[in-house]
């Protein structure tokens, strides 16, 4: 969305806590074209948008364009430096990040989700404002007209191609379970229970009358940000529920000094090998994933959006799990 010229703002200061850089601050960048973009290391919308950042970083940066990555935690253990650092390399995040543990640049820019970007022009003003995932096209055009502005002189190739198929207009995107936080903060379960706030609970598994419900069953702890798994006495921890989307994610951490495993399985089978997400690999015979550290973990990826079941097992004390996302955009043929 363009900012209609009585309605741009002088933009607000873009960090003090850098990673990936030297500390930036408006003034030394003046007569350059800021991309401001506000992300989680653990938010499915944000890494979907990075190969298009990355890409313009490495097409404009010599041109013009600095982007600053504004790491605003969604999870208290986000807020940990050096565990945005291995996510900055792991996910291969060349351009500056700031760290907003405090979600002061959040408030200063009156931001409220994740992704957000801000193009910011040579003078400082904030000229236009995207929102969630999409609008590629448009925000890389933004960029190549406010670079212009700054430099009339300077070519520019054609906007990038979609990088995905589901990005590619005609890819349609279905009506999907929403985030599901699984602390009690935020979060609610189809237990009759409810949840035993911060205690351990032999949950009672349900039956999953309710959809896009989270229903657990045997011992978990309930902490206000997550639940933690505590089998007891050979019973397993587990999240079932009901689910409309091709997709699935899970937030998870390992337990403190160490790692655990959790097996999927997905209309009461176990995962099958064509629908694996990145992250899953045969454990014991069925299909599970190693939790390693605290980010998001790609479970499921089917090619046809649908109505499933989701078990998701742990017979690993310790594991904390935070939220469940969906995916349903595809090219259908």
């Amino acid at each position: 969305m363009w900012l209609e010229p009585d309605a741009k703002i002088h933009s607000p200061e873009i960090g003090r806590i850098w990673i990936n850089s030297a500390p930036l601050n408006l003034q030394q960048l003046h007569g350059r074209v800021v991309l401001v973009d506000f992300w989680d290391y653990t938010c499915v919308n944000c890494l979907r948008t990075l190969p298009y950042l990355s890409e313009w970083h490495r097409r404009y940066s010599d041109k013009g364009l600095t982007i600053a990555g504004i790491h605003t935690p969604e999870f208290s253990f986000a807020r940990t430096p050096q565990l945005v650092e291995a996510a900055v390399r792991r996910l291969g995040v060349e351009y500056a990040v700031a760290l907003d543990n405090e979600y002061q640049i959040w408030q200063a820019f009156a931001n409220r989700c994740w992704p957000a970007k801000y193009l910011i022009d040579k003078d400082a003003y904030v000229r236009y404002v995207h929102l969630g995932e999409g609008s590629y096209g448009e925000t890389e055009e933004g960029i190549q007209k406010l670079l212009l502005e700054a430099d009339p002189k300077l070519t520019f190739p054609k906007p990038l191609e979609p990088l995905r198929e589901a990005d590619v207009p005609g890819a349609r995107c279905y009506p999907a379970t929403p985030e599901l936080y699984l602390g009690f903060g935020r979060g609610t379960i189809g237990n009759a229970s409810g949840y035993s706030e911060n205690q351990v609970l032999d949950y009672l598994p349900g039956d999953l009358a309710q959809p896009d419900t989270v229903y657990l069953g045997g011992p978990w702890f309930a902490d206000r940000e997550y639940i933690e798994a505590c089998p007891l006495d050979g019973k397993a921890s587990r999240i079932a529920l009901q689910y409309a989307a091709a997709e699935v994610n899970l937030v998870m951490s390992p337990p403190h000094g160490g790692e655990g495993i959790a097996h999927v399985f997905e209309n009461g089978k176990p995962l099958a090998p064509e629908v694996f997400g990145e992250d899953i690999i045969e454990k014991d015979g069925k299909a599970g994933f190693a939790i390693t550290e605290p980010r998001m973990y790609r479970l499921i990826k089917n090619r046809a959006f649908a109505t499933r079941t989701l078990e998701i097992v742990t017979s690993t004390p310790g594991l904390g799990a935070y939220a469940l996302t969906f995916g349903s955009c595809l090219m259908e043929s």
